[in-house]
């Protein structure tokens, strides 16, 4: 007797003059196939998406800098006149720089009243300040205006990524114009390393930073201080790292599987108790009868 290959078969057919056709399991079946339809079209975009996973870890993430980070800085002193706008930089590895004027020019404003200082500077990776003064002026004015709006403080490259909501910017929009004009402003910068990996591998290396600020007019035994717009900055140890990631295709074809499975097999169940259930109440109506 030849070996007949269709006993493999364990998905056996029904004739179909065996089976019932019901109304109830006609509406199960299509809520089934619609429930069906709803859970594939949500799983498909979200295997389409690009989930962006973040996560915290103590290292310097970017070894390659040569322990340096690259600062962008655009101000504007609507009361103060150009050749008198400095900016001054130090730190604890004893760097002192006063009138740095490189990557850097100073835009006049008001009709020459005003100055908007734009400029990109590095600084080392330990504590210190940059501050924007009339310090490196050959002559200081008398009541120097250090009334201003900070249009942008970045460190680092620049992240345009639609999903990551970070302090790339927190100084951007500050207006101080309203303030003492001639009092000092002191913002004191916590810098965050931040890692951002996209999918192909590849890591940009930016900082975030939280701020604290304060107004004060400084006095010595002197006088009066000259004000200055100070940015006294600290590295935090923590790094931030967000990587792009999607989801696996044989976890979408899993999931998949397991929503089409699950969902016959729990339609069944409920088509079967329905059938019984009525079947059983048509027996006991038939029973009352006789």
């Amino acid at each position: 007797m030849p070996f007949d290959f269709r006993r493999f078969d364990i998905y056996r057919k029904v004739p179909k003059d065996l089976t019932q056709p019901t109304y109830t399991g006609a509406i199960i079946s299509i809520c089934c196939c619609l429930f069906i339809l709803f859970l594939f079209l949500s799983e498909l975009t979200g295997f389409i998406t690009t989930e962006i996973v973040n996560e915290l870890y103590v290292d310097d993430p970017d070894k390659d800098s040569g322990g340096k980070i690259d600062v962008s800085l655009n101000i504007s002193l609507p009361n103060l006149h150009c050749e008198l706008v400095g900016l001054d930089i130090q730190d604890e590895m004893g760097r002192h720089e006063v009138g740095h004027i490189d990557n850097s020019m100073r835009i006049p404003l008001n009709n020459g009243v005003g100055c908007r200082f734009e400029g990109q500077f590095s600084i080392n990776k330990v504590p210190g300040n940059f501050h924007v003064s009339t310090h490196s002026a050959t002559a200081q004015p008398q009541n120097p205006d250090m009334t201003h709006v900070i249009h942008k403080l970045s460190f680092g490259d620049t992240l345009q990524v639609q999903n990551v909501h970070g302090a790339f910017n927190a100084l951007g929009g500050a207006d101080r114009l309203t303030s003492n004009p001639l009092a000092s402003h002191d913002y004191i910068l916590k810098i965050v390393p931040t890692v951002y990996e996209d999918k192909s591998g590849k890591q940009r290396y930016s900082y975030q930073y939280t701020v604290a600020n304060k107004e004060y007019v400084a006095y010595s035994h002197t006088g009066r201080i000259i004000p200055a717009i100070w940015f006294r900055y600290d590295l935090s140890p923590i790094t931030v790292k967000y990587t792009e990631r999607r989801q696996p295709l044989y976890r979408f074809i899993t999931t998949i599987c397991a929503i089409i499975g699950g969902t016959f097999t729990v339609a069944g169940i409920l088509d079967s108790c329905i059938f019984t259930a009525s079947e059983a109440w048509k027996k006991i109506q038939l029973g009352k009868m006789h």
